[in-house]
């Protein structure tokens, strides 16, 4: 486990990281992720059948961030990637056009990384992703993040992670994606 420190010494803000049971704390997670990026109510409802569904795919797998006090303010789940997956569907298209299908096969899938903004700029979605990519059995990793430059896209190219393909459309998202891939481990500072 990790420590992150809040602002002083055995600060109720210090932050640890670890396991996380996601489906146990599903709420809490999806709280988070709504504050961080700015989901509503019904899309809070229709994500909660998803992680709960992906928590229940073989070798998936959740690190939270939780505070001295035990409030959930980070947490990063993925899975070894099956091609069978909605995900790998959507995007296969767009990789195969850039050359980059082979990316699908062999590699964790970081589903989701969330960190409340409170605690952003701490070290803490870099600690969550590189912990949870550490465990995996696979040579390199993927994720998709929306399509813009923004301080998640700096994170995951500080790390390692290239454009495979960008543009990506999901249906019922507003903004295209960029599909990202990383040898695994991912790249230290």
């Amino acid at each position: 486990m990790l420590r992150f420190p809040g602002h002083g010494r055995r600060d109720p803000e210090d932050v640890v990281i670890g396991p996380l049971d996601l489906s146990a704390r599903v709420d809490e997670a999806l709280a988070v992720q709504a504050v961080a990026f700015g989901l509503g109510a019904d899309e809070i409802a229709v994500r909660r059948q998803i992680v709960l569904r992906h928590m229940s795919y073989p070798g998936a797998r959740a690190l939270g961030a939780t505070t001295a006090g035990g409030r959930l303010v980070g947490f990063v789940y993925g899975m070894p990637n099956d091609r069978a997956h909605w995900w790998s569907t959507v995007v296969e298209p767009y990789l195969r056009a850039q050359g980059n299908a082979g990316w699908l096969d062999d590699s964790f899938v970081i589903t989701e990384l969330h960190v409340h903004p409170h605690h952003q700029n701490r070290g803490i979605g870099r600690a969550l992703i590189t912990i949870i990519t550490d465990g995996a059995e696979q040579p390199r990793s993927i994720l998709s993040a929306i399509d813009t430059e923004s301080p998640a896209r700096g994170l995951y190219r500080s790390l390692g992670y290239e454009d495979l393909a960008r543009r990506v459309i999901f249906p019922s998202a507003p903004k295209p994606y960029a599909v990202m891939g990383a040898p695994l481990p991912l790249r230290r500072r």
